[in-house]
């Protein structure tokens, strides 16, 4: 016997009756207009081939989705029975029917959670699937997710005009070559996807690999950073590349709210410290706190 999946347009409103028939008026007002993405971890490269496929179920739903796989490790599930990589080069679990049916064994953990939300909506109103993923029903589930994947109009650039998209922003390193970005730009196609400027990996002193990715900042930026004036600059200079390929905001991992203005001697020190391995445990918390505030600044000049 099968479970159907149903959802109302009204599962996410209130039972207060003259409430929720306010919600609907407004969500029908609104519900078909265009989207508007303005971050997202979406990669540029989906867009950039024309015929790009999203392989199976799994590669589309779990494996690079760490919200699924994340809290399917914080409930006691190995992340090699969920085919996620070992840094050890270990083998891990690699049938993805084996990996789905772990995931419909534990769905039951995502209930009420904002990934379970979303993910019953993908299923529903994406794939079209009327019943609940249960152990019963993963493997029936995953064949009609996997021939849906096969259909030539199940790609991404399909699949943005479908959505009726407007405009994507996606999130990329202020490392990022933007290839793919610029690839897209080529083809003359007529969705809007746009980089978004992600500086964590250079502003961080603790980030990991911060020297070499200082060392790409200043190849891709043709500025040699040797103090912090010219560590500015080239964090200037892959602002003005990004904006040329159409972004218009930055995206920032601020782990806490604390700002810091530091003095120009303190950072040109701070910064100095780094470049020679020999950073204290306080200057990376404060350097991010004082970057954020450069990047404000940065924005506001740029009119973001």
């Amino acid at each position: 016997m099968t479970t159907p999946l149903l959802l109302p347009d009204d599962r996410y409103f209130g039972p207060d009756a003259a409430q929720k028939s306010i919600a609907l008026a407004l969500y029908a007002s609104v519900k078909d207009l265009p989207l508007v993405c303005p971050h997202g971890h979406v990669d540029p490269r989906l867009f950039a081939e024309p015929d790009y496929r999203f392989g199976s179920p799994v590669d589309l739903l779990i494996t690079p989705d760490h919200y699924v796989f994340r809290m399917l490790y914080s409930q006691g599930v190995p992340l090699e029975q969920l085919g996620i990589a070992r840094r050890d080069g270990e083998p891990v679990e690699s049938n993805p029917r084996q990996i789905w049916q772990t995931f419909a064994e534990h769905f039951g953990l995502f209930r009420g959670t904002p990934t379970g939300l979303w993910l019953q909506h993908t299923l529903h109103d994406v794939f079209g699937i009327r019943q609940k993923l249960t152990p019963a029903s993963a493997q029936s589930l995953y064949n009609e997710i996997a021939s849906t994947l096969e259909r030539p109009d199940f790609t991404p650039r399909r699949l943005y005009q479908q959505f009726n998209i407007e405009i994507l922003c996606t999130t990329d390193a202020a490392t990022d070559t933007l290839d793919h970005h610029q690839a897209i730009l080529a083809a003359g196609w007529a969705g809007d996807i746009r980089p978004t400027f992600r500086p964590d990996g250079v502003v961080n002193l603790d980030a990991p690999n911060w020297r070499a990715n200082l060392e790409q900042l200043s190849a891709l930026s043709g500025t040699s950073i040797t103090d912090y004036r010219s560590y500015i600059q080239a964090l200037e200079n892959r602002r003005d590349f990004f904006r040329a390929l159409g972004a218009v905001a930055t995206d920032h991992a601020a782990e806490t709210p604390h700002t810091e203005r530091l003095s120009a001697a303190e950072a040109e020190d701070m910064l100095a410290r780094a470049l020679r391995g020999a950073s204290t445990p306080q200057d990376a918390p404060r350097f991010t706190a004082h970057m954020l505030l450069e990047m404000a600044r940065m924005s506001r000049e740029d009119g973001w």
